[in-house]
């Protein structure tokens, strides 16, 4: 197959892999299309996207237009005279005047098993969930929100423990090796577009940072899940007192720890033998790696060597 030009549109980490097995692959990656640079971490110094530092890195031509709703955007990447687009997890609406423009269409990598996970969020969403398992699906974009039919999908099995942040991970890996086979058989024909399901779908709206907020009231099971999908961010967040604790790993208690409590929800029925173990409002939660304010996450066993927890409460328990 003849080495397509693909105009490259994505911003976070999670593109990187596909625009790299891209460029890899032999395709004239003719620009690479992200968001502007914006402040960034606790300096709020100005910051380039991942996808913009790789693509500086191979030598690609770069656009950070602040809308591609305009015509001189429009008319710019015409001008690359683009085979194809690739987008993945670019962050900017695409009209229809730009999806028009390149011959074979514009694709999209989406992290998860469509028509499930529609939006934003995807991989949050179905740790949050619970579950069992996910993938990627290369679509054909059209105007609406994730609607466009599929080429192709990967599935992958969720880890029983694994946060969002290691699904992230092997989901952008499997992404880039998807994008390649999708690209080449959709351009030789040996790869067709599937209307999605009408069935099924869900919606994974934008993660809030007050999600991460821990409701003591909810099971240990539940509230492991939010623990798992709120890392690396924002962190699921209780309070101890008036100071602001977050909760970097946790798991539920299966019997192992010898305690029958009935304490209210939030309340610490265990601290000693390096264990942090918190009552809920259906099952016990032991608590693994935390972190106090103006401190760096510990492991319960170091938390526990300066500071005795047992009998405090964390959170308020919603009503």
């Amino acid at each position: 197959m003849q080495p397509l030009r693909i105009a490259f549109a994505g911003t976070p980490e999670f593109s990187v892999p596909a625009l790299q097995a891209l460029h890899d692959a032999g395709h004239a990656i003719v620009a690479v299309y992200t968001q502007p640079d914006r402040p960034a971490g606790r300096g709020r110094e100005i910051t380039s996207s991942a996808v913009k530092q790789r693509a500086l890195a191979l030598g690609i031509p770069v656009e950070q237009p602040a809308t591609l709703k305009m015509p001189v955007a429009q008319q710019q990447l015409a001008a690359y005279a683009p085979d194809l687009m690739v987008v993945v997890a670019y962050g900017l609406i695409l009209p229809q005047a730009v999806l028009d423009v390149p011959r074979l269409g514009c694709l999209n990598i989406h992290g998860s098993l469509l028509p499930r996970w529609r939006g934003a969020a995807p991989i949050q969403r179905a740790v949050l969930a619970g579950d069992e398992r996910t993938g990627v699906s290369i679509m054909l974009m059209d105007a609406g929100l994730d609607t466009g039919p599929e080429l192709l999908r990967r599935e992958l099995a969720i880890g029983s423990r694994e946060t969002a942040g290691e699904l992230h991970d092997r989901l952008a890996q499997l992404g880039a090796q998807a994008i390649v086979a999708a690209v080449q058989g959709w351009a030789a024909g040996s790869v067709h577009a599937t209307p999605q399901p009408a069935e099924g779908a869900t919606y994974a709206a934008k993660i809030r940072k007050d999600e991460a907020r821990i409701d003591w009231s909810q099971s240990a099971d539940e509230i492991d899940r939010q623990v798992r999908a709120f890392v690396p961010w924002p962190v699921a967040e209780t309070r101890l007192g008036d100071a602001p604790v977050r909760i970097w790993e946790a798991r539920p208690v299966t019997g192992d720890v010898a305690v029958e409590s009935h304490a209210a929800p939030g309340t610490v029925v265990q601290a000693a033998d390096g264990r942090i173990v918190v009552a809920t409002g259906d099952g016990l939660l032991e608590l693994l790696t935390v972190q106090f304010p103006g401190r760096k996450p510990l492991k319960a066993r170091d938390i526990l060597n300066s500071r005795p927890l047992a009998g405090e409460r964390f959170g308020e328990v919603m009503a």
